[in-house]
């Protein structure tokens, strides 16, 4: 005669599977997190130091300060913002962090912001500061040549796809969205502002040459 398992023992048994289905959840949101918060953290430590960096090889030590790393208040707020929404999701809703191709295409944009505002920094060398220039220098030139032959501020094309791809790589919908919309608009009053000093310091050659070559910003002339 067959036996079968008592209604106690089928309880039991459920209980340990929902229990190891419980564990492994847990754990599959650990091993992302510790992936996506990793990739985050290295990003944000290569982009401000090698900022700090280059600028220290381009202008010399004396001439640097800490304004170089680009930390400022609200980019602490910003962040800070970033990882609570990422907590709050990992916790509650981890399947929106389960989505590697996007996380991965957040990596991607990370790197290609970052090489994009590297080569802008190198190619420009004594000619790009952080801060706008407001008096013409003997060392500041106009630079067409290199990445600037495609954009007029590729640094800035470089800043926006990478502060956007940190968010991307997090799976921060709400992040991202207002990333985007924040940086976007920093830029959307800082290029023209810029640009009237360099229209002063160039003239028309700088006229011509903002005529033929886009921003590098999205929807910004």
């Amino acid at each position: 005669m067959r036996a079968f398992p008592s209604p106690s023992a089928n309880v039991i048994l459920e209980a340990f599977l929902n229990q190891f289905r419980s564990i492994s959840g847990i754990e599959i949101a650990v091993i992302i997190a510790c992936r996506q918060l990793s990739q985050m953290f290295l990003a944000v430590i290569f982009f401000h130091s090698s900022e700090y960096v280059l600028a220290v090889a381009v202008h010399g030590r004396s001439k640097v300060n800490l304004q170089s790393l680009l930390i400022s208040k609200y980019y602490i707020i910003a962040m800070v913002s970033s990882l609570l929404e990422y907590f709050i999701e990992i916790i509650f809703f981890s399947g929106l962090k389960e989505y590697w191709w996007i996380s991965n295409f957040g990596l991607l944009m990370v790197i290609i912001g970052e090489i994009i505002r590297k080569m802008a920094i190198i190619t420009a060398g004594q000619s790009f500061t952080h801060l706008i220039k407001v008096h013409h220098e003997e060392s500041h030139k106009l630079i067409t040549h290199g990445v600037y032959r495609f954009m007029r501020h590729p640094s800035y094309c470089g800043f926006f796809v990478w502060s956007v791809g940190t968010q991307v790589m997090l799976c921060n919908p709400l992040s991202t969205i207002v990333f985007a919309l924040v940086v976007w608009r920093f830029f959307a009053k800082r290029i023209p502002y810029e640009e009237y000093f360099l229209r002063r310091f160039f003239g028309s050659e700088y006229e011509i040459y903002a005529q033929y070559v886009p921003s590098g910003v999205p929807f910004v002339k």
